[in-house]
């Protein structure tokens, strides 16, 4: 039976007690990326369907890897694709993170695709890894998933015309995607960016959710204004595979 709902207490646990969760993205269809995650020591990765070539099928592959290796697999979705939703997590996903966030429509949207009857609108099926098989009775199944839903993590990457705070609300995470905001902004003066990635950090804290953020290593958080993130995204299998490549080249040049 799978670890999924577990590995979703953990992490879900450890945000609330402020114990930052700190993860990276997997943007490469190899297994041996999320065994070499897990033995370093991150607390999470997250499939990317944004920004790769990743197909449905390496996602699903990936998160029923990350599950038999009890790590905790989230999926980036650049929109709210129910089927496809039910179908990673039928397969072991622990949640998903939406990217662009924009709306408490679109947050309400992925929590229902996310939730059975009556609080969201996921159909129902046992013939998935999750549900055994089909060797889990159905009210057990209900119960677990009521107990221990899917993580949710919205990314507010733009300007949001609706209050922060009702936007995140109900969901794990509010997220800033420092990159994507500062362009969206027209690539502020770094005061201005503050501004803004400090106006997600105060909506997390208003509607009780964790605060989180990308950067490309843990010792630029606090430069981004991270530095309270509890949930942290760091680079990429990629990026940091190319890091690694020209370190060693740099390192024979000199």
């Amino acid at each position: 039976m799978s670890t999924v709902h577990q590995l979703r207490r953990r992490v879900r646990e450890a945000l609330r007690n402020g114990r930052r969760q700190v993860g990276t993205f997997l943007k490469l269809p190899s297994p041996d990326v999320v065994e070499l995650a897990g033995a370093a020591g991150l607390d999470l990765v997250v499939v990317d369907l944004e920004h790769s070539t990743l197909t449905e099928r390496d996602a699903i592959d990936l998160v029923r890897h990350a599950d038999r290796c009890e790590l905790p697999a989230l999926v980036r979705l650049p929109r709210v694709d129910p089927a496809l939703v039910v179908r990673l997590l039928e397969n072991g996903a622990a949640g998903f993170q939406l990217s662009t966030l924009r709306s408490a429509a679109e947050a309400r949207s992925l929590r229902e695709a996310c939730r059975f009857a009556p609080s969201g609108t996921r159909s129902v099926s046992l013939a998935n890894r999750v549900a055994g098989f089909g060797s889990v009775p159905l009210g057990e199944v209900l119960h677990l998933e009521d107990t221990d839903p899917p993580l949710l993590v919205g990314q507010i990457e733009t300007r949001v015309e609706e209050p922060l705070a009702e936007v995140v609300r109900g969901l794990d995470v509010a997220f800033v995607g420092t990159t994507d905001l500062a362009v969206s902004l027209g690539l502020p003066a770094p005061a201005e960016l503050a501004a803004a990635v400090a106006a997600v950090a105060s909506a997390a804290v208003a509607a009780d959710v964790a605060f989180g953020g990308w950067a490309p290593g843990l010792a630029d958080l606090d430069r981004l204004g991270l530095g309270d993130a509890s949930y942290a995204l760091v680079g990429s299998d990629l990026q940091l595979l190319a890091h690694g490549l020209r370190a060693v080249v740099h390192q024979e040049e000199a």
